[in-house]
């Protein structure tokens, strides 16, 4: 019996930088693996999905303890300083800087490039339906609206991952 992963089905529910791209990073690290990866995008995490927004998703800065500047290791960020006007674009700035000189591409690619390797990308009817979206509103490489039974199903025999 093999230990390996053969399939995993990442639910990604956030809408910022640092709640989507993890799940964009395993489901490629899946891919790039061999592993199945399906991609349930719900709640706030349906706008990597949706063209109108997937390109200018921001860090949020204000209720985040991990905040730091001007690094990983700087000081905390107090909440307060969070709210000032423009600091959510400047650490989304920042952010995409360094993820741009990692190669780390940004969301639009990241989708087109796990869906052009076989990774599966999924939107939450519920959420579709609350949001009152529709088809239209999402990008090319979305395959398809799932009820949550429907994603059940899909994932079954797998992991699944919550980001």
């Amino acid at each position: 019996m093999s230990d390996k992963i053969k399939k995993v089905s990442i639910i990604v529910s956030k809408g910022s930088l640092d709640g989507i791209y993890p799940g964009l990073i395993m489901g490629n690290g899946a891919r790039m693996e061999g592993i199945e990866a399906n991609l349930f995008f719900t709640f706030f995490g349906l706008y990597a999905i949706l063209k109108k927004y997937m390109g200018s998703i921001k860090i949020a800065t204000v209720g985040n303890p991990a905040m730091r500047v001007p690094d990983a290791k700087g000081f905390p960020l107090p909440t307060i300083l969070g709210a000032l006007p423009g600091m959510s674009a400047f650490a989304t700035h920042m952010m995409n800087k360094e993820m741009e000189a990692l190669d780390i591409p940004p969301i639009p690619e990241f989708i087109e490039m796990i869906h052009d390797a076989g990774g599966k990308i999924y939107a939450c009817k519920a959420t579709v339906d609350m949001f009152h979206l529709t088809l239209a509103d999402f990008c090319p490489q979305m395959d398809k609206v799932l009820t949550v039974g429907d994603f059940y199903d899909i994932a079954a025999g797998g992991q699944i991952i919550f980001t």
